[in-house]
């Protein structure tokens, strides 16, 4: 009898995995509230895009979309508060640009110890948008926590415009490559 106690807590942890797994379902852009998408990963491994669109009456309507982007190494990911506060990034954000990696603020809180080793899903995010300006994020970061004036210098040297530059910035995000 002793020697089948050892495989009760694990069977026991593997039951209530699958009970919660299957209790929360895939996750589907499409069916995610707005207050979720954004920073979310589809089941399928695709990131979730909240864009808005407008009604017949004028109002603004805000859906969950699935992006084409494809994000490897994670799937069924809906950020957490802890990592949306840390980062400095907005729930609501309709689209993602590389824009915001030109304030000094938000690059600060996206290299913070508690966004860019806690927070894998917006690092990878963010890596891949600052890799489209041509920027390397680890670098940026670096020269981010010892002299954050250099890093904006070197962020605009690099070619790496403020806001937005064409018509390319409203298809950015769909364009950029998602490894990390």
């Amino acid at each position: 009898m002793a020697s089948s106690f050892p495989k009760l807590p694990l069977a026991l942890f593997i039951a209530l995995s699958l009970s919660f797994h299957a209790a929360l379902g895939e996750i589907i852009c499409e069916n995610l509230q707005q207050d979720l998408c954004a920073f979310s990963v589809s089941s399928s491994g695709k990131r979730c895009l909240l864009e808005n669109a407008a009604r017949k009456d004028g109002t603004i309507e805000y859906q969950c979309r699935t992006s084409e982007v494809v994000v490897e190494n994670i799937v069924d990911w809906i950020e957490t508060d802890e990592c949306v506060c840390a980062c400095g990034v907005e729930r609501n954000s309709v689209g993602i640009s590389s824009d915001s990696l030109m304030e000094p603020q938000f690059t600060a809180k996206l290299c913070s110890p508690a966004c860019y080793q806690n927070c894998p899903n917006i690092i990878d995010l963010y890596y891949n948008l600052a890799a489209g300006e041509g920027v390397f994020l680890p670098d940026l970061c670096q020269v981010q926590r010892t002299n954050p004036h250099r890093a904006m210098v070197e962020l605009l040297s690099s070619g790496a415009a403020p806001g937005p530059v064409a018509s390319e910035s409203s298809s950015f995000f769909a364009a950029a490559p998602a490894s990390f």
